[in-house]
């Protein structure tokens, strides 16, 4: 990467500010990190020599810096990032960092309010590349290991609020449903958001979306998909849902020039991401499944839908801004939930939706009472979902915690 920064301020040291921090000081860039909680493992960024700031949001340390990395999870009104902006020092998402970093590679972004941990899973399989980006492995990490070749990249609306020069070979938008209004304030916002992913696309790139969706910005190629698309072979992940993303996939691949042989080999072999209608276990002809990863009203409709066997759902978490009355309309519509398991801080806007539909449903307030629960009321043939349509953050660290704590209540059983 030609023209580093001699300072860089990274603020939010989770692992993709770890991960930029670690790539800038091996390059001899000093490197400050800043992160407002104080307990921290900062093991590896204190023996690369970056300089640490925890348990504050100091604004004074953006003075004498070049360079600003804006983790996803920090907003962009924190304190040093504002301060950066009113002095006019450059701020970076983490996947800046990273494409910068790697100029021989070529990305494949994926991104959407649902299914892009998924389709960006599947398209590594079928592309022979890393995954990097949104799924927990960050793009930096993988300067010094990726020369050249193609990586995909799951990338966030939070990772696109900061990119500059970013601009993927081929780009893909798998949908777009209201999600993260907590953050952004309106839909709009996050819309815009997304489709930057566009905007720095040529002639020679391609630019991904549903059929019969609007323009996008850029120049790329346009190359449309949707779930009626005819498909290689038939994606071995379950859900009609999964059948869009394995459209998506396929439209990307072949603009890209991989033949159909390969790209059903792909469809046919991948088994899927962990918690996203994840099968933990078969327990007396009871089947359950581990749906943590829908974090949203759009992601529960479609675990909600990718099953006709009756249903035990478990629902809640904390809140995002969005509203729970289309997934209680869903619900009632589908028929065939025997119980509804609410937990988390969510419950009462999530008790307030379902009472207008006439549903029945019992506040669990846990986790662990939610799968008690569930296991007392499942019969033989009945499938309990763990499908929260809401973040986790109010009892759990993220969504991958949440799902492992299902999963080790489900293996208990």
């Amino acid at each position: 990467m030609e023209g580093l920064p001699r300072s860089a301020l990274v603020v939010g040291l989770a692992r993709s500010g770890e991960a930029a921090a670690l790539a800038l000081a091996r390059r001899g860039v000093r490197v400050v990190g800043i992160d407002r909680r104080s307990e921290l493992d900062v093991g590896r960024l204190g023996d690369a020599g970056v300089e640490l700031h925890l348990g504050t949001e100091d604004e004074e340390l953006v003075e004498a810096i070049e360079l600003v990395i804006k983790s996803p999870g920090v907003p962009g009104e924190a304190p040093p990032v504002a301060r950066a902006r009113e002095l006019g020092v450059p701020v970076w998402s983490e996947v800046e960092l990273g494409y910068r970093l790697l100029p021989a590679v070529e990305i494949v972004a994926v991104t959407g309010t649902n299914g892009k941990t998924t389709t960006s899973e599947l398209l590594g399989v079928i592309l022979g590349a890393p995954v990097a980006g949104n799924v927990g492995r960050a793009l930096s990490e993988l300067d010094g290991v990726v020369a050249d070749g193609l990586v995909v990249c799951e990338v966030s609306s939070f990772q696109l609020e900061d990119v500059h020069e970013f601009r993927p070979r081929a780009a893909v938008l798998l949908n777009l449903e209201a999600d993260h209004l907590d953050r952004h304030g309106t839909f709009d916002a996050y819309r815009d958001a997304k489709l930057r992913v566009f905007e720095n696309q040529g002639a020679g790139d391609f630019a991904v979306v549903p059929r019969g969706f609007g323009p996008v910005l850029g120049s790329g190629r346009r190359v449309e998909f949707s779930d009626a698309d005819s498909l290689p072979a038939e994606p071995r992940i379950p859900g009609a849902h999964n059948r869009e993303n394995a459209a998506a996939a396929t439209a990307i691949a072949r603009a890209l020039g991989i033949p159909d042989d390969a790209i059903a080999h792909g469809l046919q072999a991948f088994p899927g991401v962990r918690h996203r209608l994840e099968l933990v276990r078969e327990v007396g002809g009871v089947r359950f499944v581990n749906d943590s990863k829908a974090t949203n009203v759009a992601a529960a409709g479609r675990g909600l839908a990718a099953y006709a066997e009756p249903l035990h759902l478990i629902l809640g978490g904390s809140l995002k801004g969005e509203s729970f009355a289309p997934l209680a309309r869903a619900i009632r519509e589908r028929g065939g939930v025997r119980s509804i398991l609410l937990v988390g801080e969510a419950g009462d806007e999530l008790a307030a939706a379902l009472d207008i539909e006439g549903l029945a449903y019992e506040r669990a307030g846990t986790l662990g009472r939610a799968v008690s629960a569930a296991v007392a009321a499942a019969r033989d043939g009945d499938v309990v979902l763990l499908s929260p349509a809401c973040a986790s953050y109010d009892q759990f660290a993220d969504f991958e915690e949440r799902g492992d704590e299902f999963r080790r209540l489900v293996a208990a059983l």
